[in-house]
């Protein structure tokens, strides 16, 4: 300042002096004097500093959340959980999978050393209890999830059978008083399964048709197997799917639209959006001898041969064996080609629902029709005289014709996926695949094409069907395809989080598609879990043996507030608030 009190720079120079400075600079030099702090606290400033530190494009609206720039940047820098805090040592072998109670207060995690812990979500974490699954024949333990109420736990496993041969198996745990309520066996293992309401659970069986062609059965269990009663049922078919060329389903969740109660996201794919089918796996006319005629779909009434899909596979058969036709396919080609034809007369339609959208439950899993590996998203309605183990046992309701059940929808990933998750009010599904090379041609379904190192995480609006983000990317994955495995994601409000083959979880911002922090284990990180009751805290598991717990450096900064320490960088906030 001059004599007169006048300031020697006009705001305008020291603007442009700011915009050169870091974020940390910028807020040391508030403090020299007010003239400085008013021009440090610009909310023009603050928006050339947001984009130009977390590299967000242009284009891409602030949060509409958010009351300024200068409030969104310290969103960001301070509110993800990025500080390691604790870290839980109980259990002996590879740590797969975590899961919160609804409450938060609680959570699950399952290990490759077969058991399942209970864990207190205090602010020192610690255990509740551990549950043994060694003495039922289990290998390991490797998914849970908690009842909407609480009071029941699902934890799914592999099950060593005869001869070593291995399926799976869900159980059932009272959170009351430990005590295993029932057991349902799961095949295959990756099915998982999940709960459809408080006491029904979802498990999967597989029945082999031919050398690739099989039929998946998804079963509505009763959690109380004990119910003794001819009124009762304690399960009921929910579904019955073909799967082609050595597919399968897995991975099986439940969406429930009404929950949903987000905004649209505002950053759509835009033109690099990856190409999704939402259309049936394509369907072989085997009146065609020119693979050029495949179609989406059924063929049209007019090219099908007379008398029926029975006729026409009769004849073509016919002609194979009385040597009119010479069988160009292989043997695996051509019962993949009569399984998918017998298919288009042994398949009931999709039922309609009369409830509004915003009422209807989905099943979602992971299937394919090219290849073993899960390359597609299945999406089944679940309608509600099917919520309940009440009505007919084994499908009595169909008809003779009616073998197989229709899917509703069908999203083609083009690659291998080794993740999904829902976002907390179901809305979107987040998708963590491995693509296949563009172009690619699955000749051989036991031959599926390479797998790229580098995780797409995808994210579909579940209430129009379609992809609305570009592929987010950060995390690595290294294992081929014959031994790729699950890695499980977590979606809160605000951000999304994934494991990784890199010994690193990551933490994105779904609003911006930015990578905002890394994890650091020792080894593969397979699964990540946010608290429900505060995404500032997240946890991270790894076959490293353990469980991290992260949390946010402003929740950091509070629970320490008693004990004064020298303050790291990251806590600069704080010394930026007292002027």
């Amino acid at each position: 300042m001059d004599d007169g009190g006048n300031p020697f720079l006009p705001d305008s120079i020291i603007y442009q002096i700011f915009l050169s400075l870091s974020h940390e600079d910028v807020l040391a030099a508030g403090l020299v004097c007010r003239q400085w702090q008013a021009v440090s606290r610009d909310e023009f400033l603050w928006k050339e500093l947001f984009y130009r530190y977390y590299q967000v494009a242009r284009d891409v609206p602030r949060h509409p959340a958010a009351a300024s720039w200068y409030e969104e940047f310290q969103r960001l820098y301070d509110t993800i959980p990025c500080v390691e805090v604790q870290t839980l040592r109980e259990h002996t072998d590879q740590v797969l999978h975590l899961s919160f109670s609804h409450t938060g207060y609680l959570f699950a995690s399952c290990s490759k050393d077969c058991t399942v812990k209970i864990w207190n979500n205090d602010l020192a974490i610690s255990l509740l209890h551990s549950s043994n699954m060694r003495p039922y024949n289990w290998s390991y333990t490797q998914f849970s999830q908690f009842n909407q109420d609480d009071t029941l736990l699902l934890v799914s496993g592999v099950f060593l059978g005869p001869h070593n041969s291995s399926s799976g198996e869900i159980a059932v745990i009272s959170l009351d008083n430990f005590a295993l309520l029932s057991r349902v066996r799961n095949k295959p293992y990756d099915v998982f399964g999940c709960w459809l309401n408080e006491t029904n659970l979802i498990s999967g069986n597989l029945h082999r048709i031919g050398d690739i062609t099989s039929c998946s059965v998804l079963w509505l269990n009763n959690a109380f197997q004990d119910v003794e009663s001819e009124n009762v049922n304690v399960v009921k078919r929910l579904f019955k799917i073909q799967n082609l060329n050595a597919s399968t389903i897995r991975t099986v969740m439940v969406a429930d639209c009404s929950r949903y109660d987000s905004p649209d996201l505002l950053l759509d794919a835009g033109p690099q959006l990856t190409s999704v089918a939402t259309s049936p796996c394509r369907v072989f006319d085997l009146g065609s001898d020119n693979e050029e005629e495949e179609s989406w779909g059924r063929p049209p009434l007019e090219a099908q041969p007379r008398g029926g899909p029975k006729e026409g596979l009769r004849r073509f058969l016919d002609d194979i064996m009385e040597g009119r036709a010479r069988p160009v396919l292989s043997e695996q080609e051509l019962e993949s080609k009569v399984a998918e034809f017998l298919a288009q007369s042994r398949t009931k339609a999709p039922e309609m629902s009369r409830e509004s959208s915003d009422k209807k439950k989905y099943l979602i899993f992971t299937t394919g029709c090219l290849t073993y590996s899960p390359h597609q998203i299945g999406i089944k309605q679940i309608l509600p005289h099917q919520m309940t183990t009440a009505g007919p046992v084994l499908g009595e309701e169909r008809r003779s014709d009616e073998f197989f059940d229709s899917l509703d929808h069908v999203i083609d990933i083009h690659g291998h996926i080794i993740g999904m998750g829902l976002s907390p009010d179901h809305r979107y599904l987040y998708v963590n695949s491995r693509s296949w090379p563009s172009g690619s041609v699955v000749s051989d379904p036991m031959q599926p094409p390479p797998i790229a190192e580098e995780i797409d995480l995808h994210v579909f609006d579940l209430k129009t069907m379609k992809e609305v983000k570009r592929a987010l990317r950060a995390h690595r994955a290294y294992t081929p395809n014959d031994e790729c495995f699950f890695i499980f994601l977590d979606v809160s409000r605000d951000f999304v989080a994934s494991g990784a083959e890199d010994r690193h979880g990551y933490v994105w911002d779904r609003h911006y598609n930015i990578c905002l922090a890394k994890l650091r284990h020792e080894d593969v990180v397979n699964s990540v879990a946010f608290s429900p009751l505060e995404q500032e805290l997240l946890l991270s598991a790894s076959d490293d043996n353990t469980i991290k717990v992260w949390r946010s450096p402003r929740t950091v900064r509070i629970h320490q507030a008693s004990r004064p320490r020298p303050r790291p960088l990251f806590f600069s906030w704080l010394s930026s608030q007292k002027s």
